[in-house]
């Protein structure tokens, strides 16, 4: 049976990148956390850390036993906080995974209320826009805004909110070229696409009705902010989540365009390993994400 503290020495090591990062971390001297990499070494029988006096590299044995290791002390951990917060309030910390925009709009505003109202929760945002594996990266909750239902990956998924998606432009543009009146209409404006081969957009109605229209390419990018600041600045017209753009429709920054028409919608779900949430902390955290995406 594998020492449960070797592999916290391990997975540190790997982590901050050696040693001597490691035992600054952990706050023992780096010979202690190279003894006990060795010593796991030899219990396993494998060489999982290649280093010298210039490199730190993993094995391919350390990079698949490193997943596990990690796996097996977030259980750990998982364990204790279970037994812990049956006394207390809720604590620890609850890992959320978000892509970029989803982290901007919909996390930052409101997750300084919850470490208000849990001052023993440590919560710990990862924005990315790369793919994560919730369970093999230790997270609690993911945080995804998606367009198309997600797949059934055996995670627990809860939906707090569908957004339509808008098309909006600046009071100034619209004053110089005119507010369109017919979806029709788009193709003589300037458009604000998101990718080069997406120079079209879907559009229905309340009624089902659907058209295909392709405006004028005036400026490409596959990042929601850039497209919203370009609107404000008066190039185009764009689609966006309405939440995205509420408040500068609000400020009078940006005025909706065609009102009846929207360019489909985009959920926002939250997903969860099953054993993830059985902890308080991190029950706390679904439900209050859950009431405040949900309110927005």
């Amino acid at each position: 049976m594998l020492n449960l503290n070797d592999l916290k020495f391990f997975a540190a090591a790997v982590e901050h990148g050696g040693f001597a990062a490691a035992g600054r971390r952990l706050g023992v001297p780096k010979s202690t956390v190279s003894k006990r990499v060795a010593e796991l070494e030899t219990a396993l029988g494998a060489r999982l850390i290649l280093r010298t006096s210039r490199s730190f590299a993993l094995t391919e044995a350390g990079r698949d036993f490193h997943e596990h290791a990690r796996a097996a002390l977030i259980e750990a951990e998982a364990a204790e906080d279970v037994v812990r917060s049956r006394a207390s309030e809720p604590s620890g910390t609850v890992r959320i995974t978000a892509a970029v925009p989803t982290a901007q709009f919909d996390l930052a505003p409101h997750l300084p209320r919850l470490a208000r109202m849990y001052p023993r929760l440590h919560l710990r945002l990862d924005v990315t826009d790369r793919f994560v594996d919730v369970v093999q990266e230790g997270y609690d909750i993911a945080v995804r805004s998606h367009f198309a239902p997600l797949p059934d990956s055996g995670l627990v998924q809860r939906r707090v909110r569908v957004d339509p998606i808008v098309l909006v432009a600046a009071p100034a543009y619209l004053a110089q070229h005119g507010t369109p009146a017919t979806p029709e209409a788009l193709a003589g404006h300037d458009g604000l696409l998101t990718a080069p081969g997406a120079d079209q957009w879907q559009l229905a109605d309340g009624e089902g009705r659907g058209v295909r229209v392709a405006p004028r390419p005036r400026m490409t990018a596959n990042e929601s902010v850039a497209l919203l600041h370009a609107a404000t600045a008066g190039l185009g017209v764009t689609c966006l989540p309405a939440r995205m753009c509420r408040a500068a429709m609000e400020a009078g920054a940006l005025e909706r365009v065609l009102p009846d028409w929207t360019a489909g919608s985009v959920a926002t779900t939250l997903v969860m390993p099953h054993r993830r949430g059985l902890l308080p902390g991190v029950r706390v955290a679904i439900e209050f994400l859950v009431t405040c995406l949900g309110e927005a």
